[in-house]
Formats: structure tokens, C-alpha cells, sequence
């Protein structure tokens, strides 16, 4: 059966086929990064717990802004960061655009209160967003310490089936994305794991040392 897909299957292909046009100097873009997610969370005790007790991130900011709360989340990346938390809250945000990887958490006022779950984009008629993706030393004692606070486990190590991965029944129903894994990546897809956060939102865990050039 032909892939839809552009590319060979089972290769990872560092900077795809080569199409993307040169980033030159004065393109318009030059600058822009990827500075942070936002998910909106409906009990801000239990998602800040996640995220700061057991994630490890720390508060760079929060504040009311009378309709909602936002609390910003981040990773203290120097040794004198993570000894004095309120000198990092205070020398990131002024630089707070210039951050990578922060975690932005928006609770609704009010939304504690109403039925229902949060989307977490993997249910239809939802689906968009998948997962967050955080890398660690250690996956194994990573899993191990969540495991051991409650956190629901999605995906063990060593799993690397079709049925594994975690896509939508909605999807697999209708003969979506079915088929089995490639090999090539089914040898990195056992070094990941998949957790549960709080509101459904799945958080996957990446090692440190993998080389999916070189798995």
C-alpha cells in the first residue's frame, strides 16, 4: 500500500528531504524561538504539584489577572538558580521572552467548579495537541519516582507496538495510522515512556543520550 508520506519509511532524516529554503541573515524571521506552551488546567493545587513537586520545573511567575491565573513554569539551568529559586524568578523575567522551554499553565476562574474534563487534543471530536515531551537523564528512575507518587504510566519501557503509541480509539477505528511500527523506530520508541498529568495531558519521556541517527 502507497504512505502518504513524502519520505522512506523507517529513516530519520535530518533536515528532511533538503527543501527548506536558506535561512539567510536578513530573513524576516531571523530572531524568532520557541519560547513556551500554554494548557489550561482546572485545579491548579494537583497541576502545580505534577509539574514543580514531582517534574522538578520552579515558578518564574504567576499572576491573577482577575478572569484567570497564569503561572509560568521553568527549569533553572545554573547552579546559583537552583539554590536561590526567588534570584531565578526575578532574573528570568526580564528575559522571559528570551527563555526556552516554559511551561505556561492557565486556570479559568471558575472552571474547578464546571462538569467535565479538559481536552487534552487526543479525544475525538478534539483531537489537535498530543503530548509534552521532556527530556531526562534517567527514564528508568524517572518512572520510577513518578510511579511511586501515583502517576498513572501510558507507555512502559520496552513497549513499542502500534498499540502503544497513543493515539486516539477514534482514529484506530477507522483505520487511521494503523499498521505496525518500522523497526528502525520502534528500537527509539522503547527508550520512551508516556505519563499521565493531572488533567488527562499526556507527558512523554525522552533519554538524554539517545541518538535516533544512531539508535
Amino acid at each position: 500500500m502507497d504512505s502518504p508520506s513524502p519520505f522512506p519509511i523507517g529513516q530519520y532524516l535530518a533536515n528532511g528531504n533538503h527543501t527548506d529554503p536558506p535561512l539567510l541573515p536578513d530573513n524576516p524571521t531571523t530572531g524568532f524561538k520557541l519560547n513556551h506552551m500554554m494548557m489550561r488546567v482546572k485545579d491548579p493545587a494537583r497541576s502545580l504539584s505534577f509539574y514543580i513537586k514531582l517534574m522538578g520545573m520552579r515558578t518564574v511567575f504567576t499572576i491573577d489577572t482577575g478572569p484567570f491565573t497564569i503561572y509560568y513554569l521553568g527549569y533553572p539551568q545554573t547552579d546559583a538558580h537552583r539554590a536561590d529559586l526567588k534570584a531565578f524568578g526575578e532574573e528570568t523575567v526580564p528575559r522571559l521572552a528570551h527563555t526556552l522551554g516554559l511551561l505556561e499553565l492557565y486556570h479559568i476562574h471558575g472552571t474547578e467548579k464546571s462538569p467535565g474534563k479538559i481536552s487534552t487534543g487526543n479525544q475525538s471530536p478534539n483531537l489537535g495537541f498530543g503530548h509534552l515531551g521532556f527530556s531526562v537523564p534517567d527514564v528508568p528512575k524517572a518512572l520510577e519516582h513518578l510511579v511511586s507518587h501515583g502517576v498513572e504510566v501510558l507507555k512502559p519501557l520496552g513497549a513499542a507496538s502500534r498499540s502503544d503509541v497513543p493515539l486516539s480509539r477514534w482514529e484506530a477505528d477507522r483505520g487511521l495510522g494503523v499498521g505496525e511500527l518500522h523497526p528502525t523506530y520502534q528500537t527509539i520508541f522503547k527508550q520512551i515512556a508516556f505519563v499521565k498529568d493531572p488533567d488527562g495531558y499526556i507527558v512523554e519521556l525522552v533519554p538524554q543520550k539517545m541518538n535516533a541517527l544512531n539508535p
